[in-house]
């Protein structure tokens, strides 16, 4: 085998120096299994980080590898990064040993399990993609120690938690399914960085690669809830049962953010023309809803189902959609209704403006103020998907191409994929969750998506219809009321469901929480744009404000907003009171009123079904 290893230590001198780094060297020692041990000294300690090179032949002979080394004395951090090339048909895996550390970051996910530790992974391929709801894949990392780890964009990245070697998270390297077998070469590249706490890591992560939103939403979406069609009437919408809910709404005294007509408008889906069988006088009934004092939305998507013509024959002729690789445009998604999708090429800049345009002319006939983009995933093309620009980026690419052509329609847009894309100025909604309280998708994974977004650098984060999508059943009073709480400190309300769909006590409550979500709404704001100015999350963890807290560092159902606000939600069925644990700072109790000084356990902190239980930082204590 032919090693090109090249191992170099720089001391950069980039003028103020805040803090000297801690000195550290990095060393391979061959490993039994063939495989290389990455080791750090660092303070006299030898820290083995993990295996490197598991899947390299011995006998290949067209393998470089690099190890570099950089001490970066600005921003107090050393890194070295680590780079494999060779042949398409190699295999590269490095693995990193979890140890008893803290881990975050990687794909959005169904079972979303905080700190990430918690899960397993087999091989799995980090793109945006349907399957587990990881519309959101970024390729970082980042753990209690203060390290983080970012994989660059072109390798063909797969990662494993627990599988390939236990209590390791693993990064494959293959070019494999759903990456093309037309790359020219294979590589894994990657930035392993260490600091003293994860919340110094994760900031010199959101400067360095991940980089921040570039404006805030609407501002009225923060303070008012948006009402949507989907998860009452699913598809079965029409001119009656549309004027019928937005008098509903208007009647019950609640606020607005908007009025959001959802799935099925269309004469049939891709033709973004409206059916007046279903909807004779949508321009007037448009007109009628705002007269209310509403502003109205309507749901589009990337897809033309293949019996939804001319549109269809129009997009295929003009080689608007995306081929595979044997030259055909059939895919799939969840509205095929006996069609055959095809996904429009948003990486072809024509499709990505008569696409553009077509929506344009929707706003503009109907007086539409603003609209919500689904989908956007790249596994819903068909695979293996050709798209333009460079292979070695596919097929992420058409994820990016899309989601950056629909924020040209403004700050009230939402959508709900992304891949490198943290500098949009909108909201970005967390995939649907089901109905139920547990793990499986259901309201214990709300605060833990949000965490999960706000960590990957997406901190404009709309969560979503409160109560599920009501997929299994529709919610219960007591998971609706939950729901709604866990929302509070999140950054927009997303009414479906409704509160009088229940008792009189949950319309009370639901108006109370909807109240205080309002109030707190320029605190969300001011968080926002502490985030478009720092890049600061809008809702962090618990232990952004004591990074070295133990107990904060492991903590799953609590989350922030900016850092005067810590919520800890009631996400147990039945449970009438809670454990909360508050880090170090004077808090006052939202309910109470009362001081406590942190860091402590409330243990049993009573929280019946009409309370939310949450914090205002009064003082810092550092």
């Amino acid at each position: 085998m032919k090693w090109f290893v090249l191992i170099t230590v720089l001391a950069v001198a980039l003028g103020a120096v805040p803090r000297k780094p801690t000195a550290r060297d990095f060393f391979l020692e061959e490993a039994d299994n063939d495989a290389f041990t990455l080791i750090v000294l660092t303070e006299g300690r030898r820290v083995v980080l993990g295996e490197i090179g598991r899947k390299v032949s011995l006998n290949h002979d067209d393998i470089s590898f690099e190890m570099y080394e950089e001490r970066d004395e600005e921003s107090g951090g050393y890194h070295v990064t680590i780079s494999w090339e060779g042949p398409s048909s190699v295999v590269f895996e490095d693995c990193l040993d979890f140890g008893d550390r803290q881990w975050y970051g990687g794909p959005e996910q169904k079972e979303q399990y905080w700190p990430i530790q918690k899960s397993k992974l087999e091989k799995y391929s980090i793109i945006s993609k349907e399957a587990d709801n990881a519309a959101v894949s970024e390729r970082y990392w980042v753990n209690s120690a203060g390290w983080y780890v970012y994989i660059q964009p072109e390798v063909p990245l797969f990662v494993d938690h627990h599988n390939i070697l236990d209590n390791h998270i693993c990064f494959v390297a293959e070019v494999a399914d759903p990456y093309s077998s037309k790359r020219p070469r294979n590589v894994l590249k990657y930035d392993l960085w260490f600091f003293d706490t994860p919340k110094d890591a994760h900031m010199h992560a959101v400067h360095t690669y991940l980089g921040k939103p570039s404006g805030v939403p609407d501002y009225r979406m923060i303070q008012y809830p948006v009402w949507s069609t989907w998860a009452r009437y699913s598809r079965e919408i029409d001119q009656e049962n549309l004027w019928t809910f937005a008098n509903e709404i208007k009647d019950s005294g609640f606020p607005n953010a908007q009025f959001e007509i959802d799935d099925l408008w269309e004469v049939c889906y891709g033709s973004l023309t409206v059916d007046e069988r279903k909807l004779p006088d949508f321009k007037q009934l448009i007109q009628d809803i705002k007269a209310l004092d509403f502003r109205v939305t309507i749901w589009v998507h990337p897809f033309i189902n293949k019996d939804c013509e001319p549109w269809y024959s129009e997009a295929l002729g003009k080689g608007y959609l995306v081929l595979n690789e044997e030259g055909s445009p059939d895919s799939s998604w969840w509205n095929n209704n006996g069609s055959v999708p095809g996904y429009i090429d948003f990486t072809n800049p024509e499709a990505a403006e008569w696409y553009s345009s077509r929506i344009r002319n929707l706003i503009e006939t109907y007086d539409i103020d603003s609209l919500k983009f689904d989908a956007g995933e790249s596994s819903w093309s068909p695979q293996i998907p050709v798209q333009n620009g460079d292979i070695e980026l596919h097929p992420g690419h058409i994820v990016q191409s899309y989601v950056r052509t629909v924020a040209q329609f403004g700050p009230m847009i939402e959508i709900r994929s992304g891949m490198r894309t943290q500098d949009l100025p909108v909201f970005i909604r967390m995939v649907d969750k089901d109905t139920l309280w547990d793990f499986n998708n259901g309201l214990a994974t709300l605060v833990t998506t949000l965490l999960q977004m706000n960590m990957n650098g997406y901190g404009l984060v709309l969560p979503d219809m409160i109560g599920g999508n009501g997929y299994n059943e529709k919610p219960s009073k007591e998971l609706f009321v939950r729901w709604l709480q866990a929302n509070v400190f999140m950054p927009t309300l997303q009414y479906s469901f409704v509160p009088w769909d229940h008792d009189e006590e949950a319309v009370e409550i639901c108006r109370r929480y909807t109240q205080l979500h309002a109030e707190y709404s320029p605190l969300i704001l001011e968080a926002m744009e502490a985030a478009v100015e720092r890049g600061e999350p809008v809702n962090a963890p618990i232990w952004w404000l004591d990074p070295q807290d133990k107990d904060a560092l492991e903590i799953w159902d609590e989350f922030l907003l900016g850092e005067s606000v810590l919520s800890a939600p009631v996400l147990e069925e039945g449970a009438v009171s809670r454990d909360i644990y508050l880090p170090k700072g004077l808090w006052r109790d939202g309910n109470s009123g009362e001081m406590i000084t942190g860091p402590q356990w409330l243990r049993d902190y009573p929280a019946p079904l009409d309370v939310l239980p949450y914090f205002v930082l009064e003082e810092k204590h550092v």
